[in-house]
């Protein structure tokens, strides 16, 4: 374990906060193009750098934002997000405005990437599992309270107040928060169901009934299999309920599940103290009115002279 930590960042979750918390009104360049997502985005990196200090950053993407494997096993798993086809529904000016953002981040030289057939949460969950801990996942979805794992060093720092409100959850805090230990986080997540991500969950089965299953049988699996015991000690209308959704279940557990074994593609997670390619950051910044972020980066990056 090395002092300082990997932070994993789930770059869909920031940008899209970025770009829904900045009027676009208030970031535009020269010739009105809006650049809130990208100003923001850099602003809360700059932000994580210069508070958790890490000396590896990455930054992962959705390569496929609703995997088909997924949908195969949970047809109503983020449906209610489909535009057209199987395209997101993403404001024309941010789509716009991503691109951008990925130009800066090479420019800068921190790796931001996506594996095909896979979620950000996937990329976010295999480094999770195969980087030299500390590893503290950043991320305003709640799913990723899974990976914390205070043996192996990998905490959340969920983010759904803002970066300036990080909630930075160990194993005990996502009891406090849901009455379970984080390993069983998506098992728990299967049966209560989430609406925004397009999961109905068990009917009947509320996050308090969904912890107290879970704190008295284990996981989904085991909850599974003592339907078959008669002395298991279901109160019969959940007993009821559950053998109702055994198949629903059987199918949301692996949806739920975070990915821990993508393959992922070479990179150098080593956080740089100054940008790889100056020249070319210079031109972005430019071009996009984004001087003060990137500079508020570039500082970041920099750091405390103690530090480097």
């Amino acid at each position: 374990m090395t002092d300082r930590p990997l932070l994993a960042v789930d770059a869909p979750s920031l940008y899209f906060r970025a770009f829904h918390g900045i009027p676009e009104s208030a970031a535009r360049t020269g010739a009105g193009e809006p650049v809130n997502a990208i100003r923001g985005f850099l602003d809360m990196l700059a932000q994580l750098i210069r508070t958790r200090r890490p000396d590896r950053l990455v930054c992962a993407l959705d390569a496929d934002w609703r995997p088909a494997w997924r949908v195969a096993l949970v047809p109503s798993y983020k449906a209610h997000r489909v535009a057209h086809g199987e395209v997101e529904e993403v404001p024309s000016s941010l789509q716009k405005q991503v691109p951008v953002l990925l130009e800066v981040l090479a420019a800068v030289g921190i790796p931001a990437f996506g594996v095909a057939g896979y979620e950000a949460d996937d990329v976010l969950g295999t480094l999770a599992a195969t980087q030299p801990a500390p590893v503290e996942v950043v991320s305003g979805d709640r799913d990723l309270y899974q990976l914390v794992d205070d043996a192996r060093g990998t905490r959340l720092l969920y983010c759904g107040r803002g970066v300036a409100k990080l909630e930075d959850s160990d194993d005990a805090a996502v009891q406090a928060k849901y009455g379970v230990p984080a390993r069983w986080y998506a098992d728990f997540a299967a049966m209560r169901g989430d609406a925004s991500d397009g999961l109905p969950g068990v009917p009947g089965v509320g996050e308090k009934t969904a912890a107290r299953l879970i704190a008295r049988y284990g996981g989904v699996e085991q909850i599974v299999a003592a339907l078959d015991d008669p002395d298991a000690g279901f109160a019969p209308g959940v007993r009821t309920k559950l053998l109702a959704s055994r198949d629903y279940l059987a199918a949301a557990l692996p949806v739920c599940k975070v990915a821990l074994d993508v393959t992922l593609p070479d990179f150098d997670a080593t956080l740089p103290s100054a940008p790889r390619d100056a020249d070319a950051l210079l031109a972005l910044a430019s071009r996009w009115n984004l001087a003060g972020s990137a500079r508020r980066l570039v500082d970041a990056m920099a750091g405390p002279e103690a530090d480097r």
